[in-house]
């Protein structure tokens, strides 16, 4: 039986080359909804994100899918992509320190604009373009070779790359956690659907995760 991928519709997010990418993972039925009950009647559910922080967590709340996601992750597996990993932290610095659903510990900071490289030259912020991603042991990684390049656009960032949660971790001018994980969730910094092969492989495990960590 064909499975069913909710993609959550609050009003941002690469929604539509998500679910492609989704599709191209392999057999399922991929839909972009707003919907609570096709959401909490799905097998899988990805939340995506891009632009700020606060936009997001406003587009949530308005639809009132705050607490649908809250609700699913207890339920079935859920992966976050870009700002999708950083509203599932308890806040950001970004929006005028923007509250955030809380599954994950710590909150979200800018990149310092201090940060240099090995020449002493500035570091560019947003971090863009792609980057190594270090993991740490977890299902989700199965066949994808460690320090893997995925891509990456953002000025805030996770910071604690220590965080027992934190099962990738990647280098821009400092550490930061490029995934974050616990049981029934799965979530990155960077897109998996603008990193060809390796993100589609990230979305194929997901397909077939059973929540695990």
């Amino acid at each position: 039986m064909t499975q069913t991928v909710a993609v959550i519709d609050y009003g941002s997010g690469n929604l539509h080359s998500v679910a492609k990418a989704v599709e191209r993972a392999g057999q399922s039925r991929v839909l972009v909804t707003a919907d609570a009950k096709e959401i909490q009647s799905a097998d899988r559910v990805v939340l995506p994100g891009v632009g700020a922080m606060g936009d997001c967590m406003q587009g949530l709340h308005e639809r009132g899918l705050d607490l649908v996601v809250l609700r699913v992750i207890h339920e079935k597996p859920l992966m976050g992509v870009c700002v999708g990993m950083q509203i599932l932290t308890e806040s950001g610095e970004e929006s005028a320190g923007v509250d955030a659903l809380g599954v994950f510990p710590g909150r979200i900071t800018l990149f310092p604009k201090s940060m240099k490289n090995r020449k002493g030259h500035a570091l560019k912020v947003p971090h863009m373009g792609w980057n190594e991603v270090e993991q740490r042991q977890h299902p989700m990684w199965n066949g994808i070779a460690d320090r893997t390049r995925f891509y990456f656009v953002h000025s805030y960032r996770y910071a604690d790359a220590t965080a027992e949660f934190a099962v990738g971790i990647c280098k821009h001018g400092t550490p930061f956690a490029a995934a974050l994980s616990k049981p029934n969730v799965f979530a990155v910094q960077f897109h998996p659907e603008k990193s060809h092969d390796a993100g589609i492989h990230l979305y194929r495990n997901f397909l077939t995760w059973d929540g695990a960590c």
